[in-house]
């Protein structure tokens, strides 16, 4: 039987798709040649920031989904908002580009989260948005290490974190797993598919045009500028921004030379249990902060507006994934949360996935492509505030923003060697993750 997270025909089922509002209304693009300032290419939270930063400045921008709006990572994520990368910290990115360039990207990762709650904010977009904060504890004695390490870095650059012990990081998260920690209380949670359609909404109220079911298929030279052809018709412009990540080469493989094959897709998996009892909820994230913490292996969680605990992992091997999650996350949460396991084996309605994407140096890949032709790939598991903020910068750079002015730290296409060995042995790098977490 045909997975249903993977039918590009409809949106895959999820407790986002049962819950976010619904998504306006849109047609896929028709055969007369259409003409437009910019292109976008992807539905999600790039592609949409930037449709709706070019709308607002004037720009006549296109935008071209492959499915429905928020069909990949976008749609399927966790939902968690959060101000950092998961492996690359403001030290190493100043060391891989530079410090003028560095700084500007850390700046922008430091500002990312409240980018997202602002453009919520500012366009009343109905997402379960909560802004009380994003933590992240320390699961061995020695990774605190790590995590003061990460506090210094981000408090030198005046970002608003605050270094946790042990007693601060149980009152948060209501369990005494965890050896301290650190929190940023810009972060947050959503729903990000309601996100998603919040986001497409303004944008065409601002005067975007978003055609849906139109994959773009290639990017071509045409004139003085560009031609984006779909199996319909095409689009016609004098810049591009791609924002496919993850799913770079699911629809158009060869969409531009060697892109897709520069990150690695991972499966990711999301989980949400029926909504708890009032008496379990007050005990576990009280205070309704998002938590993800230092295993390689994740563990993280975080409550949607009904009470759910939303949560997920990571398999080595994909078959039989839904009693495989039932039972290892099931008894992960119980472990962690005294209250859920007193109540009885830990039971997920909804268990889904989608892909993230994944760079070999753990860093976002920013990419000038041609002369007007703009992407960036590598979530690397942190992709809800960092594409909302980058796909506003991209969409400056379209528009004739001075580049050297912009936090885009270029770096050219480097496709993998045997990338499709890479990305079948990918998954095996859980196991390295797992061991290495066993060592603190």
């Amino acid at each position: 039987m045909t997975d249903p997270n993977l039918v590009p025909a409809r949106t895959p089922p999820s407790l986002w798709a049962a819950s976010a509002r619904a998504a306006p209304a849109t047609a896929e693009l028709g055969a007369a040649e259409t003409h437009a300032d910019v292109v976008v290419i992807g539905g999600g939270f790039t592609g949409l920031c930037a449709a709706l930063r070019l709308a607002e400045s004037g720009v006549d921008a296109v935008l071209l989904e492959a499915a429905e709006l928020g069909w990949g990572g976008s749609g399927r994520n966790n939902g968690q908002v959060i101000p950092c990368l998961s492996r690359a910290d403001p030290d190493a990115l100043v060391q891989a580009f530079g410090a003028d360039r560095g700084e500007a990207l850390v700046r922008l990762i430091r500002d990312s989260a409240g980018i997202v709650f602002d453009l919520i904010r500012k366009h009343g977009i109905e997402c379960e948005a909560v802004q009380n904060g994003w933590v992240q504890p320390a699961h061995r004695p020695g990774r605190m290490n790590l995590t003061r390490s990460r506090h210094e870095q981000w408090r030198r650059r005046d970002a608003p974190v605050e270094l946790l012990d042990r007693e601060q990081v149980a009152a948060i998260t209501g369990s005494t797993y965890w050896h301290g920690g650190w929190q940023n209380p810009t972060g947050g949670h959503i729903n990000p598919l309601g996100l998603v359609r919040g986001l497409a909404e303004a944008a065409l109220k601002a005067g975007a045009r978003i055609f849906t079911h139109s994959a773009a298929l290639g990017i071509t030279p045409a004139g003085s500028g560009w031609r984006v052809a779909t199996a319909n018709g095409a689009v016609t412009s004098s810049k591009v921004i791609v924002a496919t990540q993850a799913y770079s080469g699911f629809f158009a493989p060869q969409l531009w030379p060697g892109l897709a094959r520069s990150v690695v897709p991972v499966r990711s998996y999301q989980m949400a249990t029926a909504p708890l009892p009032q008496e379990i909820r007050r005990c576990i994230l009280p205070h309704n902060h998002a938590m993800s913490d230092t295993h390689g292996d994740l563990y993280f969680c975080h409550f949607d507006a009904a009470g759910r605990l939303v949560s997920g992992g990571a398999l080595v091997l994909h078959h039989n994934y839904e009693e495989r999650l039932q039972r290892r996350i099931g008894e992960r949460m119980a472990m962690l949360f005294p209250a859920l396991r007193e109540a009885g084996p830990v039971h997920f309605e909804q268990i889904w996935h989608g892909y993230i994407g994944m760079t070999t140096d753990g860093l976002p890949h920013v990419h000038k492509l041609a002369d007007g032709v703009y992407a960036w790939l590598g979530d690397n598991g942190r992709g809800v505030a960092l594409a909302s903020a980058l796909g506003g910068v991209l969409a400056d750079a379209a528009r004739g923003v001075p580049e050297s002015t912009l936090p885009l730290p270029f770096m050219p296409v480097a496709p993998i060697p045997l990338h499709a060995l890479a990305v079948k042995a990918a998954p095996r790098a859980l196991l390295g993750y797992r061991w290495h977490d066993r060592l603190g």
